[in-house]
């Protein structure tokens, strides 16, 4: 059904749809659970994505843990919609409780390894871009860009080390 719409009119409502959200958050309060992703490409680099609503700068994939679904089902079903690939080895390496519109969001810090080609859909995400740690986006969310560098170091500490050839 939601492809039944042209893809700007879909961003349209997106857009309001979040906008929404936001006020409900803001009224009822309710402590969120969300997800987000660290994944890499074969050569270290980290995916980074921007939405086609909200503050339109690069972020981390990732959104809401539905009610009962478990963090690492979660993150790998975001990363599958917001970006076509699929993760492997995920793996939990944090929870943060952080302020998100007037409530609480309980985000847990998924890592693994990106595989599959990079599609965003062009309707929900925009742009989908691995970026090496000196190379990244000017443009990052805030929050992105004070917790980065920490969650990158705990994240390849998660991960498993390559396996020398026998």
């Amino acid at each position: 059904m939601i492809r039944l719409l042209p893809a700007p009119l879909h961003r349209a409502g997106l857009r309001f749809a979040h906008a929404l959200r936001k006020q409900w958050w803001r009224l009822r309060q309710p402590l969120l659970l969300g997800c987000r992703v660290l994944a890499f490409d074969g050569q270290g680099r980290v995916l980074l994505i921007r939405h086609s609503y909200g503050s339109g700068r690069w972020m981390l994939p990732g959104g809401g843990i539905a009610r009962g679904e478990q963090p690492l089902a979660a993150a790998c079903r975001e990363l599958l919609e917001e970006t076509g690939c699929t993760l492997d080895d995920p793996r939990l390496f944090a929870v943060a409780d952080e302020p998100l519109s007037g409530t609480v969001n309980r985000v847990h810090l998924v890592t693994g390894t990106a595989s599959g080609p990079l599609s965003p859909d062009g309707r929900e995400v925009i742009e989908a871009a691995f970026f090496g740690e000196a190379a990244l986006p000017a443009n990052l969310s805030p929050a992105l860009a004070a917790g980065l560098p920490g969650w990158l170091t705990a994240a390849k500490a998660a991960r498993p080390c390559p396996r020398a050839e026998d």
